[in-house]
């Protein structure tokens, strides 16, 4: 988490209020915008949820405190300006009021659905929920859900020779389902995968 001294920050230029943009810590989705105070800065990095001033309730209100969909902070940034907010969630749900993952509708790359995903198969991971084929997979353990990357591995480089996009398309898509429930069912994620890519390229890793 980054460390800044908050007296630092520009609070005088919006007579005591700084725009704070939060975005999706997995995904980079942008998610919405709030406005903070010292309060509700103080309030998001002790507290663990994100918290903003609302300006029309003229108090400090925690994001998810009716709906329970929180956003769980994981760091903060600052501008160049030191006059704007950037605040990295974990969405526990919905972020928008009107069900939707961000009030920007959709903003993210479309790779970023990989790190959806990879979210979406450590919930399953840890709920285990009946019925469903990713709980079937870590119940069968790590042995056959390797042999299951292996045989998708296979089925892509057969479907790339003798297939048409198409068939190449769907077995790659099982191919990375089953690698990043793999990686899950050993502790890893996806993330720690693209560190270790970003290192062999000498860019600094998330951790």
């Amino acid at each position: 988490m980054m460390r800044f001294d908050v007296d630092h920050l520009d609070w005088d230029k919006g007579a005591g209020l700084l725009p704070a943009i939060v975005q999706d810590s997995r995904s980079g989705a942008v998610l919405m915008l709030g406005y903070m105070n010292r309060e509700a800065l103080d309030a998001t990095r002790q507290g663990g949820k994100v918290t903003f001033y609302s300006r029309s309730k003229q108090r400090l209100w925690t994001k998810g405190e009716g709906s329970g969909n929180f956003l769980a902070f994981k760091s903060l940034h600052v501008d160049c300006d030191a006059d704007s907010i950037l605040v990295l969630a974990e969405p526990q749900g919905p972020t928008c009021h009107l069900g939707t993952p961000s009030c920007f509708g959709e903003v993210a790359s479309p790779l970023a659905f990989l790190a959806e995903l990879d979210a979406l198969v450590a919930q399953r991971e840890r709920e285990r929920p009946p019925g469903s084929y990713t709980t079937k997979l870590f119940v069968s353990g790590v042995r056959r859900i390797a042999q299951k990357v292996g045989e998708e591995g296979v089925e892509t480089a057969l479907a790339a020779t003798t297939g048409d996009d198409a068939e190449l398309l769907d077995e790659s898509a099982d191919l990375l389902f089953h690698l990043i429930v793999l990686l899950r069912a050993r502790s890893n994620s996806l993330t720690d995968v693209v560190d270790r890519l970003r290192s062999r390229h000498g860019v600094a890793t998330t951790a």
